[in-house]
């Protein structure tokens, strides 16, 4: 098949979706299908580096352009060699440095507008994705990487005649995150164009469930494939019982995602205070990226370290490369982002788990679909630091468990979440959805 992937980019950092859109057009061409993944709005800022094969150069719908034509009407008149330079990708990574990209309250009307396709203020630049993905030649099938670029598909299935498909992958926060007025109205409007699709693809049963029915999908053509990672690089020190075999003398527990409130940074924080009265030899060793948006809630944390006199017990790293990723998982000896909602996967779980790593998550989103699926790690209340400072102390004081449940993890990863059986399911459920749709179908 020929695939198109337009995933989002983020311009400077890490994130699960573009990071699995990636592994997912790599092990697809390894599987011998011509995929391509194209950024849409910033550069993709990956582990691999930019020479990924499956990646375009070239940025999409860039955010500059987005924006200002979401702003002022008249820029659409710009001449087209100037929009060319607002796509250039050092002009968008600069701008996503200084930009506050989480911001959902503030960014509702041009939500609005991107969902709305082609009704929207952005839809000269949905005709200017057109005229790229014409000249690509016949395409198969095209992947939308979430369904809120749902309002790209009525042109691009006009002009290809050809499958239209979703990822179903932590849209929900966001959109609920949105000012109330425009919230209610993408669900709205996005409900109607998600059941103009030929399939949606949900990373886990929670996010099937909750998006099939606030978009009022068709649940036959929703399908459920967990994500996958390539294991190789996160080995565990024991390939019998992993790293938690040991009996550590500074008990390590480790966080690796966005240093936010919403992945519940500062509520692990306060559950490592109440671990400490009972383990003072423990010790927290958090990592992930810091936005702007995030800096004060970091150093705030640097400062409260200080002021209880833990600070040589906190590690609070930021960004990490994938080699020092693996070398702090290593470290660890059980593992924890408590997001306060209900997160979609998860993939830094799986990196935790194939290197051997128990968890303790709370019980809600696809925690605990994920940890019933491989038996490594313990579900505790959510948003309660009390109770997730017990399930780390519960871990903590049982080595065998640990190493038990760190076993069964590495396993699960192997065996049922790799990169290469996500990208044979993928492929599998895509060749079914181009089987249905004619070839030259009109809108």
């Amino acid at each position: 098949m020929r695939i198109l992937l337009l995933t989002p980019g983020t311009g400077n950092f890490l994130c699960g979706s573009c990071m699995r859109d990636n592994t997912l057009a790599r092990e697809l061409r390894a599987l011998g299908h011509d995929a391509l993944i194209a950024p849409l709005y910033l550069p993709f800022a990956l582990e691999e580096g930019p020479d990924e094969p499956a990646v375009e150069a070239a940025v999409h719908m860039g955010g500059i352009n987005v924006y200002l034509q979401q702003k002022l009407r008249l820029l659409r008149f710009l001449p087209r060699f100037l929009h060319d330079r607002l796509d250039s990708p050092s002009l968008l990574r600069f701008a996503a440095r200084r930009a506050r990209m989480t911001d959902a309250p503030g960014l509702g009307p041009m939500t609005l507008s991107m969902v709305q396709g082609e009704e929207g203020r952005q839809r000269d630049e949905l005709r200017r994705l057109v005229e790229w993905v014409r000249e690509l030649g016949m395409i198969d099938v095209v992947v939308l990487s979430n369904v809120m670029l749902a309002g790209l598909a009525r042109e691009l299935r006009a002009a290809l005649g050809c499958a239209i498909v979703t990822t179903l992958q932590g849209e929900a926060p966001f959109l609920d995150n949105l000012d109330a007025d425009h919230s209610t109205r993408c669900w709205q409007v996005l409900g109607e164009r998600a059941r103009e699709l030929d399939g949606a693809l949900a990373v886990s049963h929670y996010t099937a469930g909750l998006m099939t029915a606030r978009l009022a999908l068709d649940p036959a053509r929703v399908r459920v494939i967990w994500n996958g990672i390539d294991p190789s690089d996160f080995v565990p020190e024991s390939a019998e019982a992993g790293v938690a075999l040991r009996e550590p003398e500074r008990p390590t527990i480790g966080y690796l995602a966005r240093m936010c409130r919403d992945k519940g940074l500062p509520m692990l924080f306060e559950a490592f205070l109440r671990l400490k009265r009972a383990i003072p030899t423990a010790r927290l060793v958090a990592a992930g990226v810091v936005l702007n948006e995030d800096k004060e809630l970091v150093a705030s944390l640097r400062r409260r370290s200080v002021e209880l006199g833990i600070a040589d017990d906190v590690e609070l790293i930021g960004p990490v490369s994938r080699e020092e990723k693996v070398r702090l998982l290593k470290r660890c000896d059980v593992f924890s982002v408590p997001a306060t909602y209900g997160e979609s996967f998860g993939l830094f779980l799986l990196e935790a788990w194939a290197s051997g790593v128990p968890c303790v998550q709370p019980r809600h989103g696809a925690f605990p679909e994920l940890v019933e699926a491989t038996g490594a790690g313990l579900l505790v209340e959510p948003n309660d630091p009390a109770a997730l400072a017990a399930g780390l102390a519960e871990l903590l004081a049982d080595g065998p468990r640990r190493a038990s449940l760190g076993a069964r993890g590495a396993a699960a990863v192997r065996e049922r979440f790799s990169a290469a059986q996500m990208a044979e399911n993928v492929a599998e459920w895509l060749q079914r959805c181009v089987e249905r749709v004619p070839r030259g179908r009109s809108a």
